[in-house]
């Protein structure tokens, strides 16, 4: 069917339209200066043949002949070029967010949607009166976990760039700025995308570990570190504007962090790189409050005679001059009758004293220093100066209270054959893995209770275990019991295995008062078959007298992680997202009958078949009591960008997800007496979906195909991350990790990790059920309908004729393996269609179907000069260093071009 030649916008949608033929303009001008004017007119010619293939139907083959054989260089350039086209697109819709959200806020008219406002007045029309609503207030615990998993890693030199471009777009949203104004606006932006031009879109050299952590520390420590205020600001506002209620409010947010304590496959990862990392995050926030400290202190020039202030206040100042003579006599002369500066002063002094854990006058806790600015906002209050000051101390209080001393908290995961080997070296016995799980779990009872105790040995691995173990016993000393997160297992399968954490903690020296092991062990569970049996173990666990009491000393809470990436790399999306949702509501019931509270980390990534998706819809579809006022979840990859990259897009995420987290614990979906039935359903679809997905993947030759039909090779070489692409040799898709699997299937436009299987199951089942009964779950049943929407997002992404190009590459096995994923593919969509009463992918989501038109005519060149380039460099024995670099770019270009990717 032919289409529109231009993505057709909606009437409110005319600014973006116009940012985005800016911008192109801008981004035109510039290749022209910096290459030629007649590389412009070819990288025109190709977008032209793109558009005509998409629009009009013409054959792939002209697209690709344009960009066949293309100089190694040159096709580096073109890569390049298309990919700062859409950046332009991408920083285009970012920045109209924003514009739409202050339209929300200057009209009159309804909340924005997800709004905190939107969120709080949906409870209020539910029945939710002030007091049920400030009591879940009090249980909120909302914390995203930031890791090192990129499948886009911008430098922050370019990230730096694209905020001004950013700030330049924003300024124009003043309708009285001048046209000279405007001409200046777009000399940064020109400016702004020459030097990105000019700048590697990454390092050659693979980054550290201290390199992944300043990388996460950019979005930390500048747009959320600025818009937490705003937050809690943005929740009192709503609390009086739908409620008339005005109160302190409690703490809801804060942040975690893997970068540094991921050893699970990472080989850099250990003792020294847990210590250094939050020693860097200690300087960062300390240097963030030092700098705010002195901000406060200009502002604050009340003056002695204009105005008092509180005798505490008063008599505190007096004891730090005693204390910091130094600091003291530094306020100059002319601000001596100035109280507040005075005071301000001194207390910058002891921050810099804390710099220094054993300096005598360091702060012990943030909880001291947050006593000293209630000493100052308290004053403001009481002698009018509610206006004067009083809001901006409430904001470094705001600050203090969500990020401590640490900044983020630390988590510390390994896998459970890494503690089994250094079980095996302290035991004695090479044979300790093998063992059966009750036989374990017996012997590590008295290890694991203190009531015996390991001797030292000479094996690296379990000397390696007992030193991350000892720095974590001194880093809750140094930095706070805040400081250290959890400890989390990959691949738990057992009791056994978490028994095997605290008995190798208490070797390692992690102990407190009353000989307890102070910290919260989180067993993983990712494959589907391990999410199967999570019940069986958590209840095993639960009735281990040793775990549960230390369980009772951690106060009665366990933490869970679901791992949405090695299932549905396991089993398939379907089989993934069943076993996720069914695992949730079995292990309430475990944990309910056994008078546990359970709470659950989700690891969800970027794309849809690792989990990633709307956060409202999400939770909102989630099982009845699982989130319960608390969520803890993965933030990975380019979605660290696309969320916290922008400090207004930070905000909005931040509410989107405050006030989704509250409304699926105050009012969740309403039980449907049909779900009964959907379940029994949906545990055969899934079932039929993963024997579809198995099938396929355990093909004789798959390894092979898969490593010729997609640019796994080149994500290999990529210096994305520290750690590497697979676990342990290459045997098979379980020794590959789930991100670079995604992203390999992803780049060859086939995208089969997000749907294959699904068809399948859906034609069996509408044979078994009748596809009315399959239509209604897909109305009336939130967890089917959001998966079927994730799963049409993909398949609107996906290009089966570009993804058969790539799959040319495997030779005698393409014929074989594509003609299963067309016809898998055309067997999805039609059930997808059909099941939502639709004739064509993203019908009811013109933004998003819109957001991809945008995008189909840079990526498509990228997609089929990367299939060229990844044809001449295997010819070449894959050595060709330029034509790598060449491929780089492709691979970059494509990720950022499709978003979530990985």
């Amino acid at each position: 069917m032919t289409q529109p030649r231009s993505p057709e916008f909606a009437p409110h949608d005319a600014p973006l339209r116009e940012d985005v033929r800016r911008l192109g303009t801008l981004v035109g001008n510039m290749l022209a200066e910096q290459v030629a004017p007649a590389f412009l007119d070819e990288v025109e010619r190709v977008r032209t043949a793109a558009i005509a293939r998409r629009h009009e139907g013409a054959p792939l083959a002209l697209l690709a002949e344009l960009l066949t054989g293309v100089e190694t260089a040159h096709a580096e350039a073109l890569a390049r070029a298309f990919a700062t086209y859409f950046q332009a697109v991408n920083i285009a819709e970012r920045v109209h967010r924003i514009r739409r959200r202050r339209d929300y806020q200057r009209e009159d008219r309804a909340p924005q949607p997800e709004s905190l406002l939107d969120a709080l007045g949906r409870l209020k029309e539910q029945g939710v009166g002030a007091g049920e609503l400030l009591e879940w207030l009090a249980r909120l615990r909302v914390e995203p976990v930031f890791t090192a998993h990129p499948t886009e890693a911008m430098r922050r030199s370019l990230l730096e760039k694209e905020q001004a471009i950013v700030r330049a777009l924003i300024d124009n949203f003043d309708p009285s700025r001048t046209p000279q104004e405007r001409k200046e606006d777009d000399d940064r932006i020109f400016m702004a995308l020459s030097s990105a031009w000019q700048t590697a879109e990454a390092s050659p050299v693979r980054p550290s570990v201290q390199d992944e952590h300043h990388h996460v520390g950019f979005y930390l420590a500048n747009p959320i570190y600025r818009i937490v205020p705003a937050l809690y600001e943005s929740l009192g506002d709503a609390l009086q504007q739908v409620y008339g209620v005005a109160v302190a409010l409690p703490r809801v947010l804060s942040f975690a962090t893997w970068v540094g304590g991921d050893m699970d496959g990472n080989p850099n990862v250990g003792a020294d790189t847990i210590a250094a990392s939050l020693s860097t995050q200690r300087a960062h926030v300390l240097e963030h409050y030092i700098d705010d400290i002195a901000g406060l202190a200009r502002l604050l020039s009340q003056t002695e005679g204009r105005i008092g202030v509180d005798d505490g206040l008063a008599r505190r100042l007096a004891d730090y001059r005693q204390r910091f003579p130094e600091a003291a006599a530094q306020v100059r002369p002319r601000h001596a009758d100035m109280p507040y500066r005075a005071f301000l002063a001194v207390v910058q002094a002891r921050l810099q004293a804390t710099h220094d854990d054993d300096h005598p006058e360091a702060y012990a806790s943030p909880q001291d220093l947050l006593a000293d600015l209630q000493l100052i906002a308290d004053s403001l209050i009481d002698h009018r100066g509610l206006h004067a000051g009083a809001y901006a101390v409430q904001r470094l209080i705001w600050r203090v209270r969500s990020f401590g001393f640490h900044l983020a908290r630390l988590d510390v995961r390994q896998d459970s054959r890494v503690h089994d080997d250094a079980l095996a070296a302290l035991f004695g016995e090479a044979e300790w893995p093998e063992r059966d799980e009750a036989s374990r779990a017996a012997a590590l009872q008295p290890y694991a209770s203190g009531e015996r105790s390991f001797a030292d040995s000479d094996d690296a691995g379990a000397q390696s275990l007992k030193a991350v173990f000892a720095t974590m016993r001194d880093a809750r000393k140094r930095y706070g019991s805040d400081a250290v997160g959890l400890y989390i297992i990959s691949m738990a399968r057992s009791a056994a295995d978490v028994l095997a954490v605290l008995a190798l903690a208490r070797h390692g020296g992690l102990v407190a008062d009353a000989d307890r092991v102070p910290l919260d062990v989180a067993p993983l569970f990712e494959t589907v078959d391990d999410l199967a049996n999570a019940p069986a173990t958590l209840r095993a666990l639960f009735d281990d007298p040793v775990y549960r009491a230390h369980l009772e000393q951690r106060g009665g809470r366990q933490w869970v992680m679901l791992g949405y990436s090695d299932s549905g790399k396991d089993g398939g999306t379907l089989a993934s997202r069943w076993g996720l949702q069914r695992a949730q509501v079995e292990l309430l019931e475990v944990a309910n009958s056994a008078g546990v509270r359970l709470s659950f980390f989700h690891g969800r990534g970027g794309s849809a078949s690792r989990g990633g998706a709307r956060i409202a819809p999400a939770l909102m579809s989630s099982p009845r009591g699982s989130v319960a006022g608390v969520l803890r979840v993965t933030e990975q990859g380019e979605v660290i960008h696309r969320k916290y990259g922008i400090r207004a897009l930070a905000l909005r995420n931040l509410e989107q997800t405050v006030g989704a987290v509250l409304r699926a614990s105050l009012r969740p979906r309403e039980q449907d007496e049909r779900e009964a039935v959907w379940r029994e359903r949906m545990g055969q679809l899934a079932a039929a979906s993963r024997k579809t997905y198995r099938a396929f993947i355990d093909r004789d030759g798959f390894i092979e195909y898969f490593r010729s039909a997609t640019p796994i090779d080149v994500i290999e070489r990529m210096t994305l991350g520290s750690r590497p692409a697979r676990r342990r040799s290459m045997r098979g898709v379980q020794d590959l990790r789930a991100i670079p699997w995604v992203f390999a299937w992803t780049q060859c436009r086939s995208i089969i990790t997000g749907w294959y299987g699904l068809g399948a199951a859906l034609e069996q089942g509408a044979q078994a059920y009748g596809e009315e009964a399959l239509a209604e779950m897909a109305r009336d049943w939130p967890f089917f309908a959001n998966m079927l929407d994730d799963v049409e997002m993909v398949l609107a992404k996906s290009d089966l004729d570009i993804a058969e190009a790539f799959s040319r590459l495997a030779g005698d096995l393409h014929e074989p393996f594509f003609a299963l994923i067309r016809e898998e593919f055309e067997r999805t969509t039609r059930w997808v269609l059909r099941l939502k009463g639709a004739n064509e992918l993203l019908r009811d989501a013109p933004k998003l179907k819109v957001s991809i038109r945008l995008r189909n005519p840079y990526i498509d060149p990228m997609s089929l000069l990367q299939v060229d380039l990844l044809r001449r460099w295997r010819a070449g024995g894959s050595e060709d260093d330029a034509l790598l670099r060449a491929l780089v770019a492709c691979v970059n270009g494509v990720s950022q071009g499709l978003q979530n990717t990985g």
